[in-house]
């Protein structure tokens, strides 16, 4: 086998991204997270838990990971025509993967008799090991079928006021190791809340609430991502993305 040539840097190399390739957007529910994605030009929301019923948008409904593969396939058939995909939510994503789960504990020695329909039931947590690896096998698939890859959460803890201010530790409402891994690879993580009439994110990293980012314009920022103008929803994705 020929060994590749190295060839080590002799100045700063410049920097490959400016945007996020995988952002991470929660809160608690009805913060106006899928209004705010429904203004984000040429992006597909892919809805898992029936929750786009009221915007219009560029939206597919998926109920099961054989549909999801579908829609990613005629992405992937029609050149990926979307700069944007939105998993809405993340979630509920979690939920679907547990049949992936289930499969692959069952073609495992140790696995091939078990007649259980949940992996996370096994003794001593077991399960969560073959969760993980279905939850991220997924994942790398939808992170192939756009630029930009967007996952909505919702909020595990709910202790959190009307005016956004957190009072207490929030998280997105993942499973344990899931949850870490997620964050650990996002390029930005944003909790939103209201405020007023307005939609914001917050990239302000702080011991009470898991966010923060890469890119230099988001980090430690808060943004207004959207908000109601005359009876009309502007949206501020481009504070987002430059």
């Amino acid at each position: 086998m020929t060994e590749k040539m190295i060839s080590l840097p002799t100045k700063k190399v410049k920097a490959e991204r400016i945007n996020p390739k995988r952002l991470v957007i929660y809160s608690k529910p009805k913060t106006g997270k899928t209004t705010a994605l429904a203004g984000l030009e040429n992006n597909l929301i892919i809805d898992l838990e029936d929750g786009s019923d009221y915007v219009e948008a560029l939206k597919i409904k998926v109920n099961n990971l054989a549909e999801l593969k579908a829609v990613g396939e005629q992405i992937k058939a029609n050149n990926k025509p979307y700069k944007y995909v939105a998993i809405d939510t993340v979630t509920a994503l979690e939920d679907m993967v547990k049949t992936l789960a289930l499969t692959k504990y069952k073609e495992t020695p140790m696995g091939a008799r078990y007649t259980g329909d949940d992996v996370l039931k096994l003794p001593n947590g077991a399960g969560y090991l073959y969760l993980r690896e279905a939850f991220f096998q997924v994942l790398d698939y939808i992170d192939s079928l756009a630029d930009h890859i967007i996952l909505v959460g919702h909020i595990k803890d709910k202790q959190v006021d009307d005016s956004g201010e957190l009072v207490m530790a929030a998280n997105i409402d993942l499973t344990g190791k899931i949850k870490s891994l997620i964050c650990a690879n996002a390029d930005a993580i944003g909790y939103i809340f209201r405020r007023d009439n307005q939609t914001v994110v917050s990239f302000k990293t702080n011991e009470e609430v898991t966010c923060g980012a890469r890119p230099d314009h988001l980090k430690n920022q808060e943004i207004v991502l959207a908000e109601e103008v005359n009876g009309k929803i502007i949206t501020h994705w481009d504070k987002i993305y430059k």
